[in-house]
């Protein structure tokens, strides 16, 4: 299969590169190809132009300025997210990502009601690795898991209904130790393998 690999963090001596170096090592030892879309090394502009925001509610989206990525989801397989949570959400940088490039046209349809229609129907997979500062029960209880939300309940259903997926968290990250990161880092290369 095609995948694409979406990773967004600023360092790349961070554990969320390591993440990500992770998942495209072995979609690649599987026999995929890989398009490895590193955010921040890429130079990606999260910033919605006028003309993008004004094209959002009409006939067509205008995409000219991300069309390379449009075109990419539009052909691609699988997408797998990396990226820290940050105040329980993902990095403004994949926010702008989100907005730009998942659009109407492309990730989904409007409804006449209201409703959004979803375009991605071709993906098989929909995958998300990351992060969180806090232990599991700051993020799930006290927070409500907002960005957690965001991926599976609004992203992953533009996909389709049989799209598999996949939520993979490490949590604690201000506290994880070298053993805890590394059993997670083996836990996403199992996961990425058996796709």
């Amino acid at each position: 299969m095609l995948f694409q690999v979406v990773h967004c963090h600023p360092l790349a001596d961070s554990y969320s590169h390591a993440l990500f170096r992770a998942i495209v090592d072995t979609l690649e030892q599987r026999g995929h190809a890989v398009v490895a879309s590193d955010l921040y090394r890429d130079g990606f502009d999260a910033a919605m132009s006028a003309a993008e925001r004004r094209s959002y509610f009409q006939p067509a989206y205008d995409d000219r300025a991300v069309a390379a990525l449009t075109a990419l989801l539009r052909r691609v397989d699988g997408v797998i997210f990396c990226f820290p949570q940050w105040w329980f959400a993902m990095p403004a940088l994949l926010k702008g990502y989100v907005d730009r490039v998942w659009a109407p046209g492309i990730a989904f349809a409007h409804g006449p009601r209201g409703g959004l229609r979803p375009l991605l129907t071709h993906l098989k997979v929909f995958g998300v690795v990351t992060s969180y500062g806090s232990p599991w029960w700051m993020a799930r209880l006290v927070a409500g898991d907002p960005g957690r939300k965001v991926m599976m309940r609004a992203l992953k259903p533009m996909c389709g209904r049989g799209v598999r997926s996949f939520y993979l968290a490490q949590y604690d990250m201000d506290r994880a130790t070298a053993r805890a990161r590394e059993a997670f880092i083996a836990r996403v290369r199992e996961r990425v393998a058996r796709l």
